[in-house]
């Protein structure tokens, strides 16, 4: 193999690999771009969590207290 042809083949390995680095960059970007949208999308669930536990345990509260209150009055009859 002639000096040429090494360096038209080196040229064209060096090529192909910043077509593949090129192409891991994009995917590096994406998935990055990915993972802050579900970061995000976590965030809000968690937070939408929290606000039906809090709803939850104030209707469950207000049930304890309407049962009290019936019972309270069932023992006055």
């Amino acid at each position: 193999m002639s000096s040429e042809d090494r360096n038209r083949r080196t040229e064209q390995d060096l090529e192909q690999l910043e077509g593949r680095l090129d192409e891991l960059i994009g995917a590096l970007q994406q998935l990055r771009e990915e993972n802050r949208l579900l970061r995000s999308r976590e965030e809000e669930l968690v937070a939408e969590r929290a606000g039906l536990i809090e709803k939850t345990e104030l209707a469950r509260n207000r049930v304890e207290s309407m049962i009290m209150r019936l019972k309270s009055m069932e023992t006055n009859l």
